[in-house]
């Protein structure tokens, strides 16, 4: 069963947190929307240049099976100052269906919006003082309730066969991984 996925995107979106999302989510045959706050062409956090599907307006009446933020600066920024992904995040989380950060994004954006706390969560370390040390736990992924959060860059695999895990099943999971060549999964 094919699971519909929203990748909110901005200028100065870390491209490598994107990218790994869109493409993991892909393999496993989810239909991934790369949906932009504010261009649909847009300019990475390193400078890497891409094209949206659709501007976040586009979006406002669709459901989705997860909507998933990449991070980095200014992206999580420009991500955080969207009024309508603010209004598409909690209507996701209003009926508890799953919607997830990596990077500054948990910090920036899910905590902003009253989001993530209390609850558990991870988030880049240079961020983890926004949320509050109480919440934050040590770990590459953290899922709580219908909430997923990463790390970092360095975590973005890891986070996306997560998610992949959760909509589909560890099957579909490990069958991504291999595709991969990951040793482990």
């Amino acid at each position: 069963m094919e699971k519909k996925v929203l990748v909110p995107v901005a200028q100065g979106t870390e491209e490598m947190e994107a990218i790994t999302i869109i493409d993991v989510l892909r393999r496993a045959g989810a239909h991934v929307i790369v949906a932009s706050v504010d261009d649909i062409h847009v300019k990475g956090s390193s400078g890497i240049e891409f094209k949206a599907n659709r501007l976040i307006q586009e979006c406002m009446d669709e459901e989705f099976d997860l909507i998933v933020l990449p991070g980095g600066i200014p992206g999580a920024q420009n991500l955080r100052d969207s009024k309508e992904l603010e209004i598409l995040l909690k209507k996701q989380a209003a009926q508890k269906k799953f919607y997830g950060a990596i990077c500054a994004s948990p910090a920036l954006v899910l905590h902003r919006h009253g989001l993530i706390t209390p609850g558990k969560v991870t988030c880049h370390p240079g961020f983890v003082d926004l949320i509050g040390k109480e919440n934050i736990v040590e770990q590459n992924v953290v899922i709580h309730n219908n909430c997923i959060t990463s790390r970092g860059a360095g975590t973005a695999c890891e986070f996306a066969l997560t998610l992949v895990a959760l909509l589909y099943s560890m099957e579909k999971k490990q069958q991504v991984a291999r595709g991969l060549a990951l040793v482990t999964a």
